[in-house]
């Protein structure tokens, strides 16, 4: 479904809107008590709205919507589930590994799957005794037409239904640099692969996220994602996107947290007046909506820079540090407005709370995208063009 016109995108980001406050909301209660989705029943309702081919392209059955038209989606879903938002986009941006690095065959067999949700693919690269990076233990080893692999993945989301699994694992010596890794897309019904179930979530309740033993593994040639020794790229390449999805979802939490302070603030009566006619009540929302229009102008411009093809590590790595400092301000002062209601699990405030948690850990760490803008800066790379 392309959009000819803004006006047809802004009907169809009202429509999301609209479908999650009706269709998702309601079962808000029931997967924070059960730490359960159930998508037996939402997932041929998001098939119908087209959430699991958001941004897969229109010719493999899409709805093909580029990275600015993409954000303000994730945002809205994360104001009514962290959980439906987190296992969307870790779907999504798996699919669009898929769409830049995989060959022509792979996209043609992969992709009309998954935007309809028929299937998903899990981005599995991180390994509990060792980084996301050049030094995990995950190998594999040609033998005939397959690959041997052999290791584990912990902290996997979307593997409790998850069918396929991109996997980071040395197919080269690990002397070989940068082209010793490569990514193998492995089916869930693989002999020797397990998946064990991890415990529930602090926050975004009900996402599944498992840890994944691979024994000896035969995966067919034909499933390494793009090329042998490409898989660094690939991971890396998605990870940088990816930190821009993340920073989308907190700024949809922190409006959320607006919203919701912004409502009660006019109901909520002391002394004979609304608590919005005092002046403390009225500097925290607007600091809270000052931090939310800088975020979102700041999501727009690195929006604009990955649909334009540019190099946007810096400015990916700032804008997902900028985000967790964004929405942790933000959910901090809703505390302020609502008081002690802030806390009960009947306002929407303690969860919004607990999702967020959940942003510090995605693709990195404050720590880690520092250390990447540092570098950077020091390397003459600037989140800005001269002249202005």
């Amino acid at each position: 479904m392309g959009f000819k016109t803004d006006k047809d995108y802004l009907a169809y980001r009202r429509s999301i809107t609209d479908f999650l406050r009706r269709e998702v909301e309601p079962h808000v209660a029931g997967m924070e008590e059960t730490s359960h989705i159930p998508i037996d029943v939402l997932f041929p309702k998001f098939r119908a709205q087209g959430l699991f081919g958001l941004i897969i392209p229109e010719e493999y059955g899409g709805m093909g919507l580029n990275t600015v038209q993409y954000l303000p989606i994730l945002a809205e879903l994360s104001k009514f589930s962290g959980a439906i938002r987190a296992l969307l986009h870790v779907h999504l941006t798996s699919a669009r590994a898929i769409v830049c690095y995989g060959r022509e065959e792979q996209k043609r067999e992969l992709l009309p799957k998954m935007a309809t949700g028929e299937s998903s693919l899990a981005f599995c690269m991180t390994e509990a005794n060792s980084g996301s990076g050049l030094d995990c233990k995950t190998n594999a080893f040609r033998r005939g037409d397959d690959y041997i692999l052999n290791g584990e993945k912990h902290l996997i989301t979307n593997a409790d239904f998850t069918d396929l699994f991109m996997v980071a694992c040395f197919t080269a010596p690990k002397d070989s640099g940068r082209q010793a890794m490569s990514a193998l897309i492995v089916d869930r019904n693989t002999p020797g692969f397990t998946i064990e179930a991890m415990p529930h979530l602090l926050g975004c309740r009900g996402l599944g996220h498992g840890i994944l033993t691979f024994k000896d593994c035969a995966v067919p040639q034909k499933n390494v994602l793009g090329e042998e020794g490409k898989g660094l790229e690939i991971f890396l390449g998605e990870l940088e996107v990816s930190r821009v999805f993340v920073a989308a979802s907190a700024l949809g939490t922190a409006e959320r947290a607006l919203e919701e302070s912004i409502e009660y603030a006019k109901k909520r009566v002391t002394f004979g007046k609304p608590i919005a006619q005092r002046e403390s009540v009225r500097a925290l929302l607007a600091d809270m909506a000052m931090d939310i229009y800088g975020l979102r102008l700041m999501l727009e411009d690195v929006g604009r820079k990955i649909d334009g093809g540019e190099a946007c590590s810096l400015e990916a790595s700032i804008t997902k540090t900028h985000a967790l400092e964004t929405v942790r301000r933000v959910t901090d002062k809703a505390m302020e407005v609502l008081g002690g209601r802030s806390y009960l699990q009947s306002y929407p405030i303690e969860r919004l709370l607990r999702d967020a948690r959940l942003n510090v850990l995605e693709e990195g760490t404050p720590t880690i995208q520092r250390l990447v803008t540092a570098r950077a800066l020091l390397n003459g790379d600037l989140p800005y063009s001269l002249p202005w």
